[in-house]
């Protein structure tokens, strides 16, 4: 069963009795029904957000899914167990009846929540001048962690904050820049620590493959001072051992990045 709560519906706070749940008497249940039916806030005209919170339940209650139920303690505002989860669709839908005022409040709650969402506003808008910064920090946490604190590896999270980025921004100079980060990373990593992984060393080739693609999407007058840092990791790979040595001087040598 799905509460008002679990639909976003904003209820006074001395009115939540549980995480998942809020019970209100049949004249509040039926206010917040037809606040969402109205698309009026619950809050009233002194709320500090001028549109309302209704606005996905009255989606809901547009296709019938949602309703006032008598509890023991009283109603419980829920939603057809049936429905099925809600898709981008149903929140573009949704999102048509927000004003200005009621978007902006959104938003600001998205960025408020999730330093993810904060580095992706960030890049996306061209904010700071250090968009990067929080990319670098999710790859160096992930692909270099402190072992002596027990902090695991994770290839998949490390990669995921370029995907991040590229969603976000996507400059063709960030990707190149994130990509030989992710392989200065790594070979700190290895370079401290007797750490042998074939997983973590096929993904430091595959990952220095894909920042040699990126180098060369760039005018070749940029493309110098990343050429010099790919360089320079070919020779980190040199007392590795396990073929990466090898590995990096096809891609490069392929790449004729021997003639910069």
């Amino acid at each position: 069963m799905k509460t008002a709560k679990a639909l976003g519906i904003i209820v006074p706070p001395m009115l939540l009795t549980r995480a998942d749940e809020v019970i209100m008497s049949p004249l509040l249940a039926h206010r917040v029904v037809s606040c969402a039916r109205n698309n009026q806030s619950l809050l009233g005209p002194s709320g500090h957000r001028p549109k309302a919170y209704g606005d996905l339940a009255r989606s809901q209650l547009a296709s019938g899914n949602l309703s006032a139920e008598p509890s023991s303690k009283g109603f419980v505002v829920v939603a057809d167990e049936k429905s099925t989860s809600p898709s981008w669709k149903a929140v573009k839908a949704a999102l048509q009846s927000f004003d200005r005022a009621g978007l902006l409040g959104l938003v600001q709650d998205l960025y408020g929540v999730d330093k993810v969402n904060k580095a992706f506003l960030h890049a996306r808008l061209g904010l700071g001048s250090g968009q990067l910064a929080p990319y670098k920090a999710i790859i160096s946490r992930w692909i270099c962690p402190d072992l002596v604190k027990s902090q695991s590896v994770s290839i998949s999270k490390a990669k995921k904050a370029i995907a991040d980025y590229q969603k976000a921004i996507g400059e063709p100079a960030g990707l190149a820049e994130l990509s030989i980060f992710y392989c200065e990373e790594a070979f700190s990593l290895l370079e401290s620590c007797a750490f042998e992984d074939e997983r973590y060393f096929a993904a430091l080739i595959r990952m220095y493959d894909q920042a040699v693609k990126r180098v060369l999407e760039l005018p070749v007058a940029e493309r110098h001072a990343y050429v010099q840092r790919l360089g320079n990791l070919r020779s980190r790979a040199r007392p590795i051992g396990w073929g990466i040595e090898d590995e990096l001087n096809g891609v490069w040598y392929e790449a004729g990045l021997d003639e910069y």
